[in-house]
């Protein structure tokens, strides 16, 4: 009788696994949702989903939403995109709800159809990401979302001064961003090393500035010149003439910069994947490249574009021609980005010219400044008053708050969290950036792991790191709080040469910070991210995206 027991039972089994094979085989659709990166504020999966079938249509229920719907047709793999405001039963229904707050959305997937509605464009734009994750195949898990962003400003930056990247890796860098729902796109154009922005009424600002004679190979900090240097001071002189060891560099030119339709077309991308381009024109430091070809607005009588990395001590001279040269720069630059933000950088301005300067020390005692800090105040603050005389506002490095915060000026504080704390005191707008969590050009792992790994800047910002960070500091009270617009992370690129090593160093810890900016803290769980994340880095591999794959940093 036992032995019979036991055949029965196994016969029972074997028959429950046979009826839900079939039901699989009819039904093909998964009852349980894959992970999203960012996890959303609500999520309830509902049973049986959604199968896409060679009668499934998308339907915008307004004209404004064609666009968008014809786009994700094209992903789906689907030719039918219908105008309509009734409900179809075999369809993806795209639709605003002005109730839902701005960039926020809602999906429902049941058997018959998939809503999604927006609180806006971008809202339903967010959405069909998500739904890009969800999907397995040609079906869609049976969920209800709700779901909107925890900060306005969820952004990344791309240096493409150190290395040049062409338009079809910008569009790429955009592509990945919009995955992860960020919404600015930070373009730092213009650093010592090169000027990539095409500048009509200077064009010796690319004829020149764009190119450099050779590059620095390896570690900056392992150099000769650097070596010897840190050795006798432990801190960089411009006074004492350190002769680089012509070993250190390439020997190779290197430039390349775009043009104004280059810029605009760009622009325009990024529009489509709802992402604000915000450009850097970096002053009064970091300026080599514009004074190699435009030295008479600087302090001293030639310059070349910068070979090496690390702070140089070329300044712009706040003299009003110089003052005036880059107001016409910015003129134009705000001719092509139609953000509201410009940023004008204002880090690592080494004030070694302005100190040996007749005429700085002149405007200082003229204007009855303190110092040099001062000065630098001075010349923020005479750029702020132009970019808000033309309805723009200025972000800074945390910098700008030596000497005097300018009025109107975001702080984008870069050295941890005190410049965004004090600037948060003083009412001013604040973004994170602090090159503790947020800096993706450094180290994944150890330190004592990086002989296996590329390349980087000195130090370690895991994937655990940066998922562990909350750009509110506790320091503030909740209505200092209100003043943190987001966080941004960065991708200096001194050694990032190239698109795939650029994805290599941003994947996976870019997913990490999207979940940082767009989820509430409570919904935050490391354990359930990494998990999460291995659905999002089948998607990676789908795309063909260049992920860091080490186990270690999930």
């Amino acid at each position: 009788m036992k032995y019979l027991y036991n055949y029965r039972n196994y016969i029972l089994i074997l028959l429950v696994l046979c009826f839900l094979n079939s039901c699989k085989k009819k039904n093909d659709i998964p009852l349980v949702a894959k992970g999203i990166i960012p996890i959303p504020a609500q999520i309830t999966t509902m049973g049986r989903g959604f199968l896409i079938s060679e009668h499934t249509k998308i339907i915008a229920n307004t004209e404004n939403l064609v666009e968008l719907a014809n786009v994700y047709a094209k992903e789906l793999g689907v030719d039918k995109v219908e105008i309509s405001q009734i409900p179809n039963n075999d369809g993806l229904i795209l639709s605003i709800d002005t109730n839902l707050k701005k960039e926020g959305y809602s999906i429902n997937i049941s058997p018959e159809n998939i809503m999604v509605k927006g609180g806006d464009k971008a809202g339903i734009f967010y959405a069909l990401q998500s739904l890009n994750q969800l999907k397995t195949d040609n079906s869609f898990p049976g969920v209800t979302i709700n779901d909107a962003p925890q900060f306005t400003y969820r952004g990344m930056m791309l240096d493409v001064s150190r290395y040049f990247y062409p338009i079809a890796d910008v569009k790429k860098f955009l592509d990945i961003m919009a995955l992860h729902k960020y919404n600015k796109f930070h373009w730092h154009l213009t650093d010592d090393q090169g000027w990539r922005i095409e500048i009509k009424k200077y064009p010796k600002l690319t004829e020149i500035g764009s190119i450099r004679k050779e590059t620095m190979k390896g570690d900056f900090r392992a150099s000769n010149a650097r070596k010897v240097l840190w050795e006798q001071t432990g801190k960089w002189d411009f006074r004492k003439n350190y002769i680089p060891n012509p070993n250190d560099y390439d020997g190779k030119p290197h430039g390349g910069f775009y043009t104004q339709e280059d810029i605009k077309e760009i622009v325009q991308y990024a529009a489509s994947k709802y992402i604000e381009v915000i450009p850097e024109i970096d002053v009064p430091g970091h300026f080599s490249a514009a004074l190699a070809a435009y030295p008479e607005f600087g302090c001293k009588e030639s310059y070349e574009v910068a070979t090496r990395w690390g702070v140089h001590p070329n300044i712009l001279c706040p003299t009003k021609k110089s003052i005036n040269f880059v107001k016409d720069v910015l003129i134009e630059v705000m001719e092509l980005f139609p953000s509201n933000y410009v940023h004008i950088g204002g880090d690592e301005a080494n004030k070694t010219h302005w100190e040996d300067s007749k005429f700085c020390q002149d405007l200082i005692r003229e204007y009855n400044l303190e110092d040099e800090m001062g000065l630098q105040s001075y010349f923020i603050g005479e750029l702020d008053k132009f970019l808000t005389s033309k309805g723009k506002s200025l972000i800074g490095w945390d910098e700008i708050l030596e000497g005097g915060l300018s009025k109107n000026a975001t702080v984008m504080s870069w050295r941890g969290e005190l410049g965004g704390i004090k600037a948060a005191k003083q009412n001013h707008n604040v973004i994170m950036s602090p090159g503790t969590h947020t800096y993706f050009d450094k180290y994944q792992d150890s330190l004592d792991f990086k002989q296996k790994t590329p390349l980087a800047q000195w130090g370690v910002v895991s994937l655990k790191k940066t998922y562990s960070y909350n750009p509110l500091p506790k320091e503030l009270s909740i209505e200092e709080q209100k003043y943190i617009l987001g966080a941004e992370g960065c991708m200096w690129t001194e050694y990032i040469p190239k698109m795939e090593h650029l994805e290599y160093m941003a994947l996976p810890r870019l997913a990490a910070l999207s979940e940082v900016l767009w989820s509430k803290p409570e919904k935050k769980n490391w354990g359930d991210f990494n998990n999460r994340l291995k659905d999002l880095i089948n998607l990676y591999e789908d795309k063909n995206y260049n992920y860091a794959k080490n186990n270690k940093r999930y």
